[in-house]
């Protein structure tokens, strides 16, 4: 057992014995000066500790000690009435402290009662309950904070589980404070209520057996019931006072008394104020000059040096900034800081800023959260931070989406305007700025506010600017995916579920794949819009077959016939026939034919003469999709369909092509073409 915890038992068992055991004299003066002592020693920890949090043992200690103390009362009151004497302490308290006087000890007894109980007391359980009930209230918001944080990467995993654990202490802490302060409140009152009782106990003990007039025995038993009362309540104002600056305690870096001093003292305009007023006072009014004047000589003196101290404050940092700027230009490192390349830009003029600005009101970067968020749970990958900037070289409207530095897409939004896009149904046309569409280039048009619920009504689909920025960011990025994940976000996917599969990982990297092989067949299926979430099965198909070829686009098929049901449910719905387009047997044949194997890969040697015939019949048959309304999508054998996509996706960029091994057998679909040549 260790001896805080002896020591923490005997504290607590102790005043429970008190309150049944006479106690002798002595050893009562000896706990007496221990309870102010500790009392001291909890006020100044309060005092000076940065954080309410680090005496988050407090309110458990607020009622040890308020226990303690009443105990010590107690037996203190049983000395007092049965031998007219309760130790040096008491004595010396009544005797010196109310200077031997009745009226004198009463009246100190009572503002000392008033201060704790009205004054401290009072402040202290209010700001307790307003805290308590603040900090509940922002708890919510507090957390949504840290997850906000997390999910922008601006901390780390660790870092929000200490941000998270501080906020439940937080919690706990000012909840059970609220309850505390009742133990103070509590303790004055029972005070007042003891030393009354000791009163009327110590007069009837003097005249009923000690054979005393009223006056005498009022003499002695009340000075020493006064004393009493003093001895313990001083200690418990002490700890009221603690109590109080615990509670208003706000967290901060430095000192408190630092703080305090300089945030009085710092402004010099204010002291030479205060200074001329006393030096006023002094010479001008009956008041005592040699108080009033030197205070107010010296106020003033002392702003003329806190101004001085402040410029030259300033002109030195502002010497350390110009020499730290220097410094910075001349470090040979400097430039190989240039060299980083944020992998997501999102660059904007100074007229989009207030979307981007939270103090405006704007809510651009809680969307950008929740982009990251949408990626992660549609296609399985974490997108990189997305770099927020304004740029002034841009028009005030324009933004550009940047991927690694080098510009992908633009757009250009009017602030006070809205979008409204026909879907091709709508009642009758309004009238607005015409524009396009950043995401999909389809044809729309800026509305004023007051148009918005007129074209809402009559069909349009209205879109707010920052709507129409996230939109344009979402399908930016689900487009260049697979070149932003890198080997390092592979292996945190594989950290990620390493726990619960260890023997899979275990035979999959590094004696089948290496991680930069698992990364190319992840790309080649983020690049073609199929999720990447069910790592499992894709780390089992690649473990089944990894030890048959290492051609990446090969086990890239693999995978992605392991993933049918997720790439039907993406493009064929269950009780709908879905319009596709096929290739013919010969096409197939002639690409197979056309495929050169190297130790590098595979690749395509097709005529361009028939590559340009194909490509023409595809565009004919994707049309009869595009006027039907349907998705391009053509469906070929498993063995020709990566060269077709490679081949097809240079002229039709938009162009889904799926296998047969890659649609579910309940899915129903319908011919409209053939690809022929």
């Amino acid at each position: 057992m260790k001896k805080t915890d002896i020591f923490l038992g005997l504290y607590v068992l102790v005043p429970i014995v008190f309150l049944l055991v006479p106690m002798p004299t002595v050893f009562l003066d000896v706990l007496m000066m221990l309870n102010i002592s500790l009392a001291l020693i909890i006020m100044f920890t309060a005092l000076f500790s940065k954080e309410a949090l680090q005496m988050s043992s407090f309110p458990t200690l607020l009622l040890i000690t308020t226990l303690f103390r009443l105990s010590l009362n107690v037996s203190s009151t049983r000395n007092i009435l049965l031998q007219g004497y309760a130790g040096n302490v008491v004595d010396a308290f009544g005797q010196f402290v109310g200077g031997g006087n009745l009226i004198v000890g009463v009246v100190i007894f009572m503002i000392l009662i008033i201060i704790q109980f009205i004054v401290i007391n009072k402040g202290t359980e209010r700001v307790s309950e307003v805290t308590a009930r603040f900090t509940l209230d922002a708890m919510a918001g507090k957390q949504m904070a840290i997850d906000s944080d997390l999910n922008t990467g601006a901390i780390t995993d660790k870092e929000a589980a200490l941000r998270r654990k501080k906020l439940q202490q937080e919690n706990s802490f000012f909840g059970s404070m609220d309850g505390a302060t009742k133990f103070v409140k509590g303790d004055a009152t029972a005070g007042l209520i003891i030393t009354g009782i000791n009163i009327i106990g110590g007069i009837a003990m003097g005249m009923l057996y000690g054979g005393m007039t009223i006056n005498e025995a009022l003499s002695k038993y009340t000075i020493l019931t006064i004393g009493d009362g003093l001895s313990s309540q001083i200690p418990s104002l002490l700890i009221s006072l603690a109590t109080g600056i615990l509670v208003t305690k706000a967290s901060s870096e430095g000192e408190l008394g630092d703080e305090m001093v300089g945030q009085l003292f710092s402004m010099d305009r204010v002291l030479l104020m205060v200074g001329a007023a006393m030096a006023f006072l002094g010479a001008f009014t009956p008041l005592p000059w040699y108080v009033f004047i030197p205070i107010g000589v010296a106020l003033i003196i002392y702003s003329r040096k806190v101004g001085a101290d402040a410029g030259a404050a300033k002109i030195e940092e502002e010497v350390e900034q110009e020499e730290t700027e220097a410094q910075e230009i001349r470090k040979p490192e400097n430039v190989v800081s240039l060299l980083n390349v944020d992998p997501i830009e999102l660059e904007f003029g100074y007229g989009i800023i207030p979307l981007a600005d939270v103090n405006q009101g704007g809510d651009l970067l809680d969307r950008v959260v929740m982009i990251r968020r949408q990626v992660a749970l549609e296609l399985g990958a974490v997108v990189p931070i997305i770099r927020l900037r304004d740029n002034i070289q841009l028009n005030p409207n324009q933004y550009v989406i940047k991927i690694k530095g080098i510009q992908v897409s633009e757009g250009e939004i009017l602030f006070d305007h809205y979008m409204a896009m026909n879907p091709g149904y709508v009642e009758e046309e309004i009238t607005g700025i015409p524009t396009f569409e950043p995401s999909f280039h389809l044809p729309a048009i800026w509305i004023t506010e007051s148009q918005r619920e007129r074209a809402e009504s009559l069909g349009y689909t209205v879109v707010d600017p920052p709507s129409i920025i996230a939109t344009h960011l979402t399908e930016v990025i689900k487009q260049h995916l697979s070149e932003l994940l890198t080997r390092q976000d592979v292996q945190n996917l594989i950290n990620n579920i390493k726990d619960n599969n260890t023997a899979l990982m275990d035979e999959l990297v590094p004696k089948l794949m290496s991680i930069g092989e698992i990364q190319k067949v992840l790309q080649n299926l983020l690049s073609e819009g199929i999720s990447i979430r069910d790592l499992v099965t894709i780390f089992e198909t690649l473990a089944d077959h990894a030890a048959v070829t290492r051609d990446t686009d090969i086990l890239t098929e693999y995978v992605r016939q392991s993933l049918k049901r997720a790439i039907s449910g993406k493009y064929f719905p269950v009780d709908e026939v879905t319009s596709v387009v096929t290739l013919d047997p010969a096409v197939e044949q002639e690409i197979m034919g056309a495929v050169k194997n190297t130790e590098q890969g595979s690749y395509l040697t097709l005529d361009p003469e028939r590559t340009k015939k194909i490509m023409q019949s595809l565009g004919e048959q994707l049309k009869k999709l595009e006027d039907m309304g349907k998705n391009p999508i053509v469906i070929t054998s498993p063995i020709v369909r990566m060269y077709f996509k490679k081949l097809a996706m240079d002229y039709y960029k938009d162009i889904i092509v799926i296998s047969y091994n890659e649609v579910e057998s309940n899915i129903e679909l319908q011919s409209v073409g053939m690809v022929t040549a």
